[in-house]
């Protein structure tokens, strides 16, 4: 195809070349050498991951601690009474599909994969703590790691970029573009290419974290569909599974904000709502009330130690492997899924966008992982090694299945949990692919006020493109190395929501009668 065929075809789609085009060719180029060549591929993906780890750990984990408490400040602040898009601008959602849309698109398959899963390791590892793998002592820590890892410190990760581009996008009516918010702190623009940069690094992050997720859905589902019906988990099954996954979020996606994800996201969040009553009643209920009650005074109590890594909670080894771990993969999703986040915003106050983007979803996932994680614990001490052997023999992805197939009407709850992990990746891919393709439009239509042509053929695009990924992955074993690839995005992901950090506060000091006036 000739530069001038590629360059009609650019201005058809109204396409910026240097952030669909490059992205998309390295992500490709990047897959295909994961696949032709795993090993050393996996061995220079865990080596550079390794070595970020080692220089950056602390940055990591005092940046996620700074941005939870900037969340604090922009909700008690005057800048908590601003309206996002003005003080007469009228909410695009109502507020329970503004708060279901932002519960799936954040959680996706995450708290399924590894509610009954990383308390499990945690018991054997307790994290360089003085006290015996296994012990109670042992689950209160397993416990509150996934209180850690999954409420307030990785949701205020989303939340600081979310609401700064909120900000910059609605009030001050800057481009749809990862510059507009630095643009905002600074008074001065990026030049095109800079920003062209900017933009398409963070798309392909996305990319791989889009593709690693998937992978674990894949595995999840055909687990769990293997379980029921005996389908196997091999390649055949993997790409049935890929294609009705890719389908989904592709169709959903294609059909827009207020058909597809509003729809989407109203199920899978009622949905949850459901399974999350019924495993609580079925369960162990007395003792999942007493352990979470415990641990959750043990996450209080130790906050700030564990969020600084602060003695007794120093064991630099499992922080890596774990937290700062964590915290990488969120801030690597982080930019481009607050764009998203920030633009369905429009009409609410920020500290009603702090409420619903950062206290709801915390709030509701430690109640997910009280419930779950201490399911997994309490089946793990009345059946000792059941679980823990599970793990090792067969990997995690077997033990959410296993829980549910241990309590009542259990074939019931896996048909439920195996739709939940469909609807929960569906809604998630569906909105970042939206930005994904907006992401990529020309440079006259990322103003707020632009059209904005719905582009289905470059959302089918990105979703072929990571559903193919995926499944070849899967299917040849090489996710663990796309999954570690993902993770790096995280490093120039902490200083972008850095920066961020800083024009939020800077919006809301020195910036805070334009945004009013807005």
């Amino acid at each position: 195809m000739t530069d001038r065929t590629l360059g009609q075809l650019f201005r058809a789609y109204r396409l910026r070349p240097r952030v669909f085009a490059l992205p998309l060719s390295a992500f490709a180029a990047l897959i295909l050498t994961s696949l032709l060549a795993p090993g050393p591929f996996l061995g220079a993906a865990t080596a550079l991951n390794t070595a970020i780890l080692n220089v950056f750990s602390h940055g990591f984990t005092v940046a996620a601690f700074l941005f939870l408490m900037t969340c604090a400040w922009a909700a008690l602040s005057p800048l908590g009474r601003v309206r996002i898009g003005g003080a007469k601008a009228t909410p695009i959602l109502s507020r329970w599909n503004w708060a279901a849309i932002t519960l799936t698109t954040t959680v996706a398959i995450g708290i399924l994969f590894w509610a009954t899963a990383e308390p499990i390791y945690h018991l054997s590892e307790p994290g360089g703590l003085d006290v015996a793998p296994g012990s109670a002592a042992a689950a209160d820590f397993a416990l509150s790691s996934l209180y850690l890892h999954w409420s307030f410190t990785p949701y205020a990760i989303y939340t600081v970029p979310g609401l700064a581009f909120a900000l910059a996008y609605h009030n001050l009516r800057l481009p749809f573009s990862l510059a507009s918010p630095i643009q905002a702190a600074t008074g001065r623009g990026l030049p095109d290419g800079v920003r062209d940069a900017l933009d398409g690094f963070a798309l392909l992050a996305l990319l791989f974290g889009l593709a690693a997720s998937l992978g674990a859905g894949i595995l999840s589902l055909s687990g769990g569909l293997d379980r029921i019906a005996g389908t196997g988990t091999g390649p055949v099954a993997t790409f049935t599974v890929a294609l009705a996954v890719v389908g989904g979020f592709a169709a959903s996606s294609a059909s827009g904000l207020h058909r597809g994800i509003r729809v989407l996201s109203d199920i899978n969040t009622r949905l949850f709502i459901v399974v999350l009553v019924f495993v609580f009643v079925a369960g162990p209920t007395g003792r999942i009330v007493t352990t979470s009650l415990e641990a959750l005074t043990s996450y209080a109590g130790s906050f700030i130690q564990r969020s600084l890594l602060l003695p007794p909670h120093d064991d630099m080894d499992w922080a890596k492997a774990w937290t700062v771990f964590y915290w990488a993969n969120w801030l690597a999703w982080a930019p481009l899924s607050a764009m998203f986040l920030g633009r369905i915003s429009r009409g609410y106050t920020v500290r009603a966008y702090v409420l619903v983007n950062l206290v709801l979803p915390a709030l509701f996932s430690i109640v997910w992982m009280s419930v779950f994680g201490g399911v997994a614990l309490s089946i793990e001490a009345e059946q000792a090694g059941l679980l823990s052997e599970l793990l090792r023999a067969g990997g995690p992805e077997h033990l959410l299945y296993e829980v549910l197939g241990q309590l009542w009407l259990g074939g019931v709850l896996v048909l439920a949990v195996l739709l939940l992990t469909y609807l929960s990746y569906v809604t998630a891919a569906d909105s970042n692919t939206s930005v994904l393709a907006e992401l990529s439009a020309a440079h006259e239509d990322l103003a707020p006020d632009a059209p904005q042509p719905r582009r289905p053929v470059v959302k089918i695009v990105y979703a072929a493109a990571v559903g193919l990924a995926a499944w070849s992955m899967v299917s040849l074993s090489g996710i663990d190395g796309v999954r570690m690839l993902s993770n790096l995005g995280g490093l120039p992901a902490l200083f972008i929501v850095g920066a961020f950090n800083l024009a939020l506060i800077r919006m809301g000091t020195k910036g805070l009668n334009a945004l009013r006036e807005a």
